[in-house]
């Protein structure tokens, strides 16, 4: 029987030392204010907005909301970005995705400051992560490893698979677990032999989004699985990658699925707003 990872649990805690940073800083006449932007009316994009939201004003951060219409072109959204990118109250930007399709979503990622860039998405920090002297960290792998850290788990000399190699999740996943001394392998639909791969690690990161993918014949006997897939069930039901009543069996320790990975992606958010206003000052 597996050990529940708790991520709410976690993000309590983070959260509260955080809280004591803002406070730290206000004292000093430092204020960290995150600006989001939203364009279109996206009813997923809306509810992480609003839970971006309520986290900065749970620990004290200020934040802007840029509610954009749908019809937004690439140069007005450009334009907003400058305008916050030279505003020196604000210290970190953050551009929800996915963007109209009209939108040229590479060139306004890029175009968001490298020391505002609080997703971590600009070549700027993607190149210092990969150089392991990234300050700034994607938000969702650093989640995990803030996870892994609270739990008492030892990555260092552990053989861990990535499953999905996306920019946003695999790949910086890869990147953070080899700074702490990780044997990474990162797997793909392309890969031959997946189960083979997967049944020999100690830890399984899955970020493949398709329910029912992780079954227990693929995961070792005491192996830590991290789910990060937000995926429907045939019933409509929020679930992860793994198939969870069977792989719990056999797992160490697993995220599930709501109540995971999913509250540490806004907590390292804000922690990196903190840590950008700090830089900054």
């Amino acid at each position: 029987m597996a050990l529940i990872i708790d991520g709410k649990k976690i993000r309590d805690h983070n959260l509260a030392i955080m809280k004591k940073e803002v406070e730290e800083l206000n004292s000093k006449n430092i204020y960290p204010c995150l600006c989001v932007i939203i364009v279109g009316n996206d009813p997923a994009s809306r509810v992480y907005v609003n839970n971006k939201k309520k986290a900065c004003e749970n620990i004290g951060i200020l934040s802007r909301e840029y509610a954009l219409p749908t019809d937004t072109e690439t140069s007005e959204l450009l334009a907003l970005i400058d305008k916050l990118n030279n505003d020196e109250e604000v210290s970190g930007i953050l551009c929800q995705l996915p963007l109209p399709v009209q939108i040229e979503e590479k060139t306004v990622l890029e175009r968001i400051s490298p020391e505002k860039d609080v997703d971590c998405f600009h070549p700027y920090n993607v190149g210092k992560l990969v150089q392991g002297d990234a300050v700034l960290k994607p938000c969702t792998p650093n989640g995990i490893i803030t996870m892994l850290d609270y739990m008492g788990y030892n990555i260092e000399g552990k053989n861990c698979v990535v499953i999905g190699r996306s920019n946003i999740v695999g790949k910086p996943m890869a990147q953070l677990l080899m700074e702490r001394n990780g044997t990474v392998t990162v797997c793909h639909k392309k890969t031959i032999d997946l189960k083979n791969i997967t049944s020999r690690a100690d830890l399984i990161v899955s970020s493949v989004g398709k329910p029912k993918f992780l079954t227990a014949d693929m995961v070792g006997e005491g192996a830590v699985v991290i789910d990060v897939g937000m995926n429907r069930d045939e019933n409509g039901n929020l679930c992860g990658d793994a198939v969870y009543d069977e792989v719990e069996k056999k797992a160490s320790m697993i995220t599930p699925v709501p109540g995971g990975v999913g509250p540490m992606t806004i907590t390292m958010l804000m922690k990196n707003t903190i840590l950008a206003e700090k830089i900054k000052n």
